[in-house]
């Protein structure tokens, strides 16, 4: 079996967010306890809903976004597919097709399933730009037809 995915998947899926929203879950709760009656130029009341609306807006991207990232590893029949606590395989015929989005540091795939998974319909990760590209190299019939043109 063959680690496709980058080592960045578990920073992006597991260390951003949980420190993430420790932080802001940790300050948020420190300003709505705190005997204080302004925060610089603002009102401690418009500050606390600022903050807390920052951190439900934040908890939201990080959902919609780096939380849906899995990590995919291959060989030569399945895919496999983990968010950490659950993996799932996959054969190759069950791939309608992949999208790649290049963004200079890190590259992302969609997956998209001929019918839903564990997982949904797609599945997102971010690939490691050799080892998945030599994959892709050695096994060009599991790869024939899927890969679309590269998206900016």
């Amino acid at each position: 079996m063959t680690a496709v995915s980058s080592t960045l998947t578990l920073f992006f899926k597991l260390v951003l967010p949980t420190m993430w929203i420790t932080f802001f879950t940790g300050l948020t709760v420190a300003m709505f306890t705190l005997d204080i009656t302004y925060v610089g130029p603002f009102t401690i009341e418009g500050f606390r809903m600022g903050l807390l609306a920052f951190l439900l807006t934040g908890i939201a991207f990080l959902y919609w976004s780096v939380l849906r990232i899995k990590r995919v590893d291959m060989d030569n029949e399945f895919f496999y597919v983990t968010n950490y606590f659950k993996t799932y395989r996959y054969p190759f015929h069950q791939i309608q097709k992949l999208n790649e989005r290049d963004y200079k540091l890190f590259r992302v795939f969609d997956i998209y399933l001929k019918e839903p998974g564990s997982f949904g319909k797609k599945i997102t990760f971010i690939a490691h730009r050799y080892r998945f590209d030599q994959f892709v190299q050695s096994h060009p019939v599991a790869f024939q037809g899927l890969l679309e043109e590269k998206m900016s």
